[in-house]
């Protein structure tokens, strides 16, 4: 036991001492931190399926997680934040949130008073401006993909909503189409009101579930 303790501690001091350098660029530091993350979960792999050497094991699956971890998932790099504060500086005041996920993603959560109106998908003007400059970035940024995810309130059946989701993420593909965007770079979902985010028995939370999120990541290359 005191062996796994002690390779796991030395690949998460490896990794973090490798994120903390000085002078490293973001991809570098996005690099650092996937290997970390790699490591330690393969390390727990190492351990869940080892046999009579647990702790050559842990290590083994540490060293394997941190090449996975380093080489895949998503970037946060220079354009990735210039992004992030052109749609910040385009949505201000207008209740769109504008994030940065956990695993490197720009995330936009675009309200209902802002996107589409109860039971409809076709695009609210409020939420042209944000979808113009969203689409003028992703030009400048051709190298990222992009995710739009539909939801709905609880209003209504699932064979309603389903649909409807699917078609309000459609409708915000198209107009992004519509400005240059290719369509290959973009995958829609529809979830319905399977994912909420609020209340439903409230007005004012089912307004919040009535929702599109915008995705949009720089693979790792």
């Amino acid at each position: 036991m005191r062996k796994i303790i002690a390779s796991l501690t030395a690949v998460t001091f490896a990794a973090g001492s490798l994120v903390g350098c000085a002078g490293m660029t973001e991809t570098q530091r996005d690099t650092g931190t996937g290997a970390a993350i790699g490591a330690t979960a393969g390390a727990l792999i190492g351990l869940a399926t080892a046999g009579g050497n647990k702790g050559r094991s842990a290590a083994t699956g540490a060293a394997v997680g941190a090449a996975l971890g380093a080489g895949g998932g998503y970037l946060w790099s220079k354009h990735m934040q210039e992004q992030k504060a052109a749609m910040q500086q385009a949505t201000a005041g207008t209740g769109v949130q504008v994030t940065q996920t956990a695993d490197n993603q720009l995330k936009l959560d675009i309200p209902s008073d802002v996107s589409f109106a109860v039971g409809r998908y076709d695009i609210k003007p409020a939420m042209r401006p944000v979808l113009d400059r969203l689409a003028t970035t992703l030009n400048q940024n051709p190298v990222t993909t992009v995710k739009i995810v539909g939801h709905t309130d609880s209003t209504g059946s699932d064979a309603t909503n389903n649909p409807l989701s699917v078609n309000r993420a459609a409708a915000t593909r198209d107009y992004l189409v519509a400005r240059g965007v290719s369509p290959t770079r973009i995958a829609i979902d529809g979830r319905g009101s399977s994912q909420p985010i609020a209340d439903n028995t409230s007005a004012a939370g089912r307004a919040m579930n009535r929702r599109v999120e915008i995705f949009v990541a720089e693979p790792a290359r």
